[in-house]
């Protein structure tokens, strides 16, 4: 079973008590930082995976924090801890513990947190549309055809412009655009390769799925510059990454955690039927 990578973010003080606690497991790959602009420089460093960020919730502008998560890392696994509360609901974080250290509860919320991600994708990926697509693509021929069959799925799910890039070469990264659907204009002024300060090179090389709207600074250039409104970049294979799938639509703030979901399991389904073929 791969590692769960997990970000813990704490006041300097309580920082020896989480290490004691998660370093003993070792399915954990724990790092530990106590200012949330660490978090922050973490969380977008190409060099770094995380699939939990554990929050202490006495850190200033921690609710910010998490509200200014959930729009750039839809996918992130968020847990709150608040020590100081006999119960609390978790907000937009997707757990809360009151007791991190009893009873290993810090420990067992993240594995569930962990398991429920699995069972998620699990139930998403028998819905009609990915089974669709997963007959689609089996009929598709050669690699360019599933290229083109797994762009076609994305722009039915009512996004205006799609496209996907492969990875040529890891290192140094080379990331190539090979096939987009969308109107002509957008088209021809679409990036030819993902940029190494662009949202496309950073997914592919950090794996993680992100959502950009026009006011961030890691973004889609036409996204950026206002062509497009709102973009959703997921990677294209886990241990093997393949590429990137890039979905955008006109309107800011029209992308949700469920639909970069549905992105995933049309790339997961792209990354499985291409690693059969080669």
């Amino acid at each position: 079973m791969p590692a769960i990578d997990v970000l813990v973010v704490v006041q300097r003080k309580d920082a020896s008590r989480y290490h004691k606690n998660l370093s003993v497991h070792s399915e954990f790959k724990v790092r530990l930082v106590s200012d949330p602009s660490d978090a922050l420089d973490t969380l977008a460093d190409r060099d770094h995976h995380v699939d939990v960020l554990v929050l202490d919730n006495n850190l200033d502008g921690v609710f910010d924090l998490v509200r200014e998560l959930r729009h750039t890392y839809p996918r992130l696994l968020i847990l709150l801890v608040d020590e100081e509360a006999d119960f609390a609901m978790p907000g937009q974080a997707d757990d809360i513990s009151t007791e991190p250290f009893e009873n290993d509860d810090l420990v067992r919320r993240i594995n569930r947190l962990m398991s429920d991600r699995s069972l998620e994708t699990l139930r998403a990926d028998a819905m009609p549309p990915v089974r669709e697509f997963a007959k689609i693509l089996r009929k598709a021929a050669g690699e360019m055809g599933k290229q083109e069959a797994a762009v076609s799925a994305c722009l039915d799910l009512g996004y205006d412009y799609v496209a996907l890039y492969k990875i040529e070469n890891p290192n140094p990264l080379q990331v190539t655009l090979r096939a987009q659907q969308g109107p002509k204009p957008i088209q021809a002024v679409a990036p030819k390769e993902a940029a190494a300060d662009d949202i496309i090179g950073w997914v592919a090389k950090t794996g993680q799925s992100r959502i950009a709207a026009p006011e961030d600074d890691l973004n889609h250039p036409l996204v950026r510059k206002g062509r497009l409104g709102a973009v959703a970049c997921v990677p294209i294979g886990a241990a093997n990454r393949y590429g990137v799938l890039v979905a955008c639509r006109d309107e800011p703030g029209t992308i949700t955690q469920q639909n970069v979901l549905m992105l995933e399991l049309i790339s997961a389904q792209l990354a499985a039927v291409i690693t059969k073929e080669t």
